[in-house]
């Protein structure tokens, strides 16, 4: 997908929020300094009994009501967060976004040298807090130069959802209720042209924000143990804000045990940058499970990928990965060169061939390793596409991957497909899957099938850390080694017995 290209900017808050504790002692990027306490965090006097909602909301909250009949008080993130902000857990309060919510304004593409008159913002969410937005328009961005702690536990995950899930009103079939979450970086990507110190004109997909740097290791705050859910809105055709955004976000950011259900486009797009992840949960993404655009030269380690049906508008692929548009040479573009270890996808029965498990174009140089692509026998869409002859020359490589297909290469380029997945080493292109299900889950927009069994443990695995240093090893290929591996439980919703979204 290609960002909508735009202009300007929303106008810059003239006044900035009473500074609060940010919780964090690395919260500023190299020469912006630190920022210190303040009000803002504070909580109510008083703890309401259980069903009750609080009195009030913390300093810098607007009270803007009651929600899920009358339970809980609805306190209101300001649409600019300038300085330091926390969002703490409190008795009887949820959170609600409210329009195009900003952490900070663009600092520019410098650490060293932030754009004159720009302001950091720093949002700290505590665990097991809750927030929710009401429509498309309403998402929430965080700026180069800015950063989010949002750091959630295993017990108390962080919680975006959608107005109508607090309500209870949401089904398995929703999505698109609200815009998501989108994070802005200095991390370098294919269309920020950085010959000109002063301007960057790269611009996040769905918003006017700038991305795109000279940083390589940016860091843009931490994500850990968050759930992202009924997100994704359609700006315009092709322009589209996902469950989770992340442009030109850079290797200093952490993005660990994340969770998307039910994104109306793609579960997380990565557009350029040098952003690593970990521990990530896709369900019921409507378009890609993990997309990634304009030069994405990161990693990602266990991940759980289960797709709904697909659609006539929808690919709704695992994996979508493209590099940058082929207005130019392949040997001079400034390709996408993504890292994937123990990932398992699972597709779905598909009524076209467009809708592979795994697709790769424009010029990607991918590396896959000790990895599942699945889907249920009967599908006419293939395991895998290599969709075009420049990503045939860039030759992703792939070693230890298991493709268990109705058809193992998409039709399509059925020829280019193989070429590719055969000159890499110990993969499997027509195994017979013994992957199975928890016991219980009943999700019908998902299948639940993850957990290795004997054909899968069989595949010799690589050796992860010396493929890429982020990576750690493994004795087995796939997210999940058996029914005793349990880093998805817990933290998400829908993928244990009577548990839902």
């Amino acid at each position: 997908m290609t960002g909508l290209r735009l202009t300007t900017l929303l106008a810059i808050s003239a006044s900035a929020l009473t500074l609060a504790a940010c919780g964090s002692s690395e919260v500023a990027s190299p020469g912006e300094g630190d920022f210190g306490g303040g009000g803002g965090g504070g909580g109510g006097p008083v703890t309401p009994p259980p069903g009750t909602p609080a009195a009030d909301c913390p300093t810098g909250f607007a009270n803007v009501g009651l929600v899920a009949a009358n339970t809980l008080r609805v306190c209101q993130l300001p649409q600019q967060i300038l300085g330091a902000l926390t969002v703490p857990l409190r008795a009887g309060t949820i959170y609600s976004i409210s329009g195009r919510t900003e952490v900070g304004t663009d600092r520019g593409i410098d650490a060293a040298s932030p754009t004159p008159g720009s302001a950091q913002g720093i949002l700290t969410i505590e665990p097991g807090v809750r927030l929710f937005a009401s429509g498309g328009s309403d998402y929430l961005i965080v700026n180069r130069g800015s950063q989010i702690f949002a750091e959630g536990t295993a017990t108390q995950p962080i919680i975006f959802t959608s107005r109508q899930n607090i309500e209870g009103t949401t089904t398995e079939t929703s999505q698109g209720q609200w815009g998501g979450l989108v994070i802005a970086g200095r991390a370098p990507q294919a269309n920020c042209q950085l010959t000109a110190p002063v301007t960057c004109t790269g611009t996040v997909e769905g918003t006017s924000a700038f991305y795109g740097g000279n940083s390589p290791a940016d860091n843009s705050g931490r994500i850990r143990y968050v759930q992202i859910k009924y997100s994704g809105f359609e700006i315009a055709p092709g322009n589209e804000l996902q469950g989770l955004t992340m442009a030109g976000v850079g290797s200093g950011t952490t993005v660990d045990h994340v969770q998307i259900h039910n994104s109306s486009d793609d579960g997380i797009e990565i557009f350029g940058g040098n952003v690593n992840l970990r521990h990530l949960v896709i369900t019921g993404a409507d378009d890609d499970g993990l997309d990634t655009d304009t030069g994405w030269r990161g990693g990602a380690q266990f991940g759980i990928v289960t797709q709904r049906p697909p659609n006539a508008t929808s690919r709704s692929a695992g994996f979508e990965f493209s590099a940058a548009p082929a207005s130019t040479p392949l040997a001079s573009r400034y390709v996408s060169q993504p890292k994937i270890a123990n990932f398992t996808l699972v597709g779905r029965n598909s009524p076209t061939d467009a809708h592979t498990v795994a697709h790769f174009d424009t010029g990607t140089d991918a590396t896959v390793i000790n990895s599942v692509f699945t889907n249920v026998a009967g599908s006419t869409a293939g395991c895998l596409a290599i969709a075009d002859a420049d990503t045939e020359t860039s030759m992703p490589t792939f070693t230890s991957v298991f493709m268990s297909c109705g058809i193992s290469y998409r039709p399509a380029n059925a020829a280019r497909s193989q070429t590719v997945f055969t000159a890499g080493t110990n993969n499997t292109a027509a195994g017979t899957s013994t992957l199975t299900a928890p016991a219980g889950t009943s999700l019908s927009n998902q299948v639940l099938t993850f957990i290795n069994g004997a054909n899968e443990t069989a595949v010799p695995v690589a050796n992860a850390p010396a493929v890429y240093p982020f990576f750690t090893a493994t004795t087995y290929i796939g997210a999940v080694q058996n029914a005793s591996d349990t880093w998805w439980q817990g933290w998400t919703c829908g993928l244990t017995a009577g548990a839902t979204c």
